[in-house]
């Protein structure tokens, strides 16, 4: 039997566990027998917890979700509000930073991805990620260009961070920040106006 009043310690144990033995094993290999051994509880206790496998992965994904939101929230309360590029490159860094581009986390993020598709909670999850980004991205976006152009715009960044994911992902390096921030980065100074270009390089020097 569970201990009562302990969720604010098995609950984040057993999410960790979650995303290495995911990174480990796989998704379909990733049973609650196999998590609670890696975690060094019983089964029972994420049926407790969680109801079941896909409550834990629905509570896994929601914990990987909140930390990209605070990593995106951190990095816009540092970029100057005089600089909409400089803040929708860090929009973009922020999805190759921290322990987002970990292989364990990566590896969580395929699988929920890939099953998405058929559960309605991950997909309201990925629905509500989706609408995130796209929002920081046009509100920054606005600054530069049409409202029009700017959803536009938006779509596709979204389109590439996604993409780099997927490619870095499913490579054996795993995922290259530098390299995904870069591709990303040169489509998006490729579609703003060149004064937009002179502005961020001003704020960089400044804060050198």
């Amino acid at each position: 039997m569970p201990k009562i009043g302990m969720p604010e310690i098995r609950r984040p144990q057993l999410i960790k566990a979650t995303i290495r033995v995911i990174g480990q094993v796989g998704m379909s290999r990733a049973s609650v027998a196999v998590i609670g051994r890696a975690a060094g509880v019983s089964p029972g206790i994420i049926s407790h917890y969680f109801g079941g496998k896909d409550g834990l992965l629905e509570a896994t994904m929601r914990y990987i979700l909140k930390d990209l939101a605070n990593i995106t929230r951190a990095k816009l309360s540092k970029t100057n509000k005089e600089d909409p590029l400089g803040r929708v490159l860090g929009i973009v860094e922020s999805n190759f930073s921290g322990g987002q581009i970990s292989p364990d986390v990566a590896s969580t993020w395929l699988a929920f991805w890939s099953r998405a598709m058929h559960d309605p909670a991950l997909y309201r999850l990925q629905q509500v990620n989706e609408k995130r980004l796209l929002s920081y991205l046009r509100a920054e976006l606005k600054h530069m260009l049409t409202a029009d152009k700017a959803k536009s715009v938006a779509i596709a960044v979204a389109a590439l961070i996604d993409g780099m994911w997927l490619r870095g992902a499913l490579t054996p390096k795993g995922i290259d920040p530098q390299q995904a921030e870069h591709i990303v980065g040169d489509y998006i100074k490729s579609m703003v106006p060149e004064r937009f270009l002179s502005i961020h390089q001003k704020t960089i020097r400044k804060s050198n």
